[in-house]
């Protein structure tokens, strides 16, 4: 973190948080969540410091899912970080709707990254669901975009 001069990193996935941040000491501070609604202390709060054993071991192979797996519904997640875009400009036509049928090549959307603006394809064949983001709105690697029913 010194030698790039980055004085915080938060990782989100799925139940899962993770945030280090540079104290005003030059120390690491760690803080760690699963699943719940404020993994972060607040500013006034100190950050607690987790060693690194088993707290970083992933949750065993036959664990519940918090969500109830609907069959054949499935999710197009982002492949990066940036800002996503429902069509190619604000006076054009979505690439997306609710209850249109894709196929593995339909663009989907757009997902723009460091000034450049990357088509995302389904990349599997059904109908869409649901849109789960905003247009605009910014994204994380791996966030749920649409939710899809195969077929």
């Amino acid at each position: 973190m010194k030698r790039s001069e980055l004085t915080e990193f938060a990782v989100e996935e799925e139940g899962f948080k993770l945030k280090i941040r540079r104290s005003g000491n030059g120390l690491p501070v760690v803080g760690l969540s699963r699943g719940s609604n404020s993994p972060f202390p607040s500013a006034g709060e100190p950050s607690p410091i987790i060693a690194p054993s088993s707290a970083l071991t992933p949750p065993p192979l036959n664990a519940v899912p918090t969500e109830t797996a609907e069959a054949d519904v499935t999710f197009i997640k982002s492949p990066m970080v940036g800002t996503f875009y429902q069509s190619p400009s604000p006076e054009s036509k979505v690439f997306a709707e609710v209850g249109q049928k894709i196929t593995e090549t339909s663009v989907v959307c757009i997902v723009e990254a460091m000034k450049i603006m990357n088509e995302i394809q389904a990349e599997l064949k059904g109908t869409i669901l649901e849109i789960l983001v905003e247009n605009g709105q910014p994204v994380e690697y791996g966030q749920k975009l649409f939710k899809v029913k195969k077929g």
